[in-house]
């Protein structure tokens, strides 16, 4: 699994989920942003200004992919997963690198950029399990976004879950946990 931090935290904040998987039979690697923030405008902007910085952070993700391709681990034993930040941009990759995965899973994020359409994005993820996780009043990512993240990776032919948490705020809950805990229970 590819854990992916969100702004102001670090690979040791998002590496402390891997606990609440209880697996010991999944290896967890998490990058670290540079200034712990993959990019610096939020993630509705145009996807311009947050360059250089958003494809920087992207090729990082598809770096470690690289790098467990090259010991055996394709990318249809990978889950990528995310949180605030993290997520879009887990998100984001798998949309723009559409292929089988293991899973996608994102926590309180969408797609990047000021406006969404899944006409942008083409290929096949080939029913990876993608689960979608948000607070219908997150102050950071608009519902709106979720439902536009959640048509364009079924479009692309995932197998998406999208779940919203009335009130929840900017978090992960108990129920996200059992989602992401069965998509790891069918990659092993």
């Amino acid at each position: 699994m590819i854990m992916v931090h969100g702004r102001g935290a670090d690979a040791a904040d998002i590496l402390s989920l891997a606990e609440l998987f209880q697996r010991d039979d999944i290896i967890f690697l998490a990058p670290q942003a540079a200034g712990h923030a993959w990019y610096p405008y939020r993630f509705f902007e145009p996807v311009g200004r947050n360059e250089p910085f958003l494809s920087s952070a992207l090729s990082v993700i598809g770096g470690l992919l690289a790098w467990l391709g090259e010991r055996n681990m394709p990318a249809e034993k990978v889950v990528i997963l995310g949180f605030s930040q993290g997520a879009c941009l887990a998100l984001e990759f798998a949309a723009r690198n559409p292929q089988r995965y293991a899973g996608v899973i994102g926590f309180s994020g969408g797609l990047i950029g000021a406006n969404v359409t899944s006409e942008a994005y083409g290929g096949s993820l080939n029913g990876t399990p993608v689960l979608l996780g948000c607070s219908d009043v997150d102050p950071h990512i608009p519902l709106a976004r979720v439902h536009e993240t959640t048509d364009t990776m079924r479009r692309l032919g995932g197998a998406v879950t999208e779940r919203i948490y009335p009130g929840l705020g900017h978090t992960i809950n108990e129920d996200e946990i059992a989602h992401a805990r069965a998509i790891l229970d069918a990659v092993v």
